[in-house]
């Protein structure tokens, strides 16, 4: 048995922020109670790996839970950073770097036409939610069971007694006259969706949804499910609005957008755009956008939104996406086989081999799992049967994954710590590093 790793500056660490920090964090899942350890404290990272302050290296599989597509620390993105910040860190006025960065993002969205950036996904898909009722005139919002879309009140909501039924609030806080405004209904499940609007139909302002769910899991839609929103906003009067604030340019230039050949109305981007600093945007159509203040009545604004030190890391992360995609668009068949472009087809590949290991390791140690992924995301449940929903999540078997994680971790393997999370693959993932973790994930899933 490899020998176990200990983390004593951690330890410590982890005392002083518990006496200082809000729940010893400033995001939940970094305390690691999904796991039932401590967390450790990480002092730096590069390309593939992170490194904690005890000296301990990993390869990363969180990566800023999604933003570092090219790795951490890219040299190109970091002189881009430094090189803004010797010009000043914020100046409350316009730059030209946020018309660059709008201008990528137009380019790479068919749908959108022009965008407003935030600070934070959760920023963008409020901003959304309040732009899709006003243009509709409706209030109701439509979500899915077990996909995260940041933490604004009327998010924060649990599924209602019956299927169509308005939600109830899963968080303290979160009035109960705010919940009504939300239905939940569970991902992939295309009738409760018709049944909302059957109910509802005069009232839903918007549909939303993580076109791939990524924050219960990695978790695809099934074929025909996002072609039949599209179709049930058109018919009923609503806007769709598209979370890929993962999604975008991580399964494919275009977001998910490109890869099923679908557009949204509403399109809420976070993670990549911000080149791992803090940064989002929301974009669509001219006629929804112009709603939006100064130009419309519905008000939003940010003082650090599309600050110099984030568009520089933003627009250096998308020209070195974009220049190695030059090539031909993305497309989908039914069977979800894609073409990528160069970039994506790296990921892919890279992505398909842990896939293959992990899955096959598993196999040989005789433990059932399901691993579901799309493109360079993906989740390993441990289960037998299929994960389509919140709902198959939480049925799999949570104590294993728990006891694989800490194994990985022994290992020098950084996963997400809850079963809930997806795995991240980066271009600064290698070949040996897939077999690194391969071999990890055997000794582990023998463990078990």
């Amino acid at each position: 048995m490899d020998e176990e790793k200990a983390y004593p500056k951690s330890t410590q660490a982890w005392v002083l922020a518990e006496r200082f920090l809000a729940g010893g964090v400033n995001s939940p899942v970094r305390a690691f109670a999904g796991v039932d350890i401590k967390p450790l404290f990480i002092e730096r990272a590069a390309g593939s790996k992170i490194y904690d302050i005890d000296g301990n290296e990993y390869i990363d599989y969180v990566g800023s839970w999604g933003p570092m597509i090219l790795g951490h620390a890219h040299p190109k993105v970091l002189e881009a950073i430094q090189t803004a910040a010797k010009n000043g860190t914020s100046f409350g006025a316009p730059t030209l770097a946020e018309t660059a960065l709008a201008e990528k993002i137009v380019r790479a969205f068919d749908s959108i036409e022009t965008v407003r950036l935030v600070s934070s996904g959760t920023e963008a898909v409020m901003t959304a939610i309040r732009l899709a009722r006003a243009y509709t005139k409706r209030d109701l919002i439509i979500k899915m069971a077990g996909c995260y879309h940041g933490h604004s009140d009327c998010l924060l909501v649990a599924a209602g007694s019956g299927v169509a039924e308005t939600g109830i609030a899963s968080s303290a806080g979160v009035p109960d006259s705010l919940a009504r405004l939300t239905i939940v209904v569970p991902y992939n499940d295309i009738n409760a969706v018709e049944a909302a609007f059957n109910k509802h139909r005069q009232n839903i302002a918007a549909v939303l949804i993580e076109p791939v769910a990524a924050n219960m899991g990695v978790i695809p839609p099934v074929d025909g499910y996002l072609a039949t929103l599209r179709n049930l906003c058109d018919s009923g009067g609503a806007l769709l609005i598209f979370d890929e604030v993962i999604t975008g340019f991580r399964i494919a230039y275009g977001g998910a957008q490109e890869l099923f050949g679908l557009k949204a109305d509403i399109t809420c981007l976070g993670k990549i755009i911000g080149g791992g600093l803090p940064l989002a945007a929301l974009g669509a159509r001219a006629d929804i956008m112009d709603m939006l203040a100064p130009t419309g009545p519905v008000y939003q604004a940010g003082t650090l939104s599309g600050n110099p030190i984030a568009t520089a890391a933003a627009n250096a992360t998308l020209d070195l996406l974009n220049a190695q995609c030059l090539a031909v668009a993305g497309t989908a068949t039914a069977e979800h086989s894609y073409t990528y472009k160069p970039a994506y087809q790296t990921l892919e590949s890279i992505a398909a081999m842990l896939e293959a290991g992990l899955a096959s390791a598993a196999k040989q140690a005789g433990v059932p799992i399901t691993i579901n992924r799309v493109g360079s995301i993906m989740s390993c449940f441990f289960t037998d049967r299929p994960v389509r929903n919140f709902a198959d999540v939480q049925s799999t078997n949570i104590k294993q994954f728990k006891k694989f994680f800490a194994h990985m971790l022994n290992q020098g393997i950084y996963l997400a710590p809850s079963a809930y999370e997806a795995m991240f693959v980066s271009l600064a993932h290698t070949k040996e590093d897939i077999e690194k973790t391969i071999e990890a994930a055997r000794k582990s899933f023998c463990r078990l």
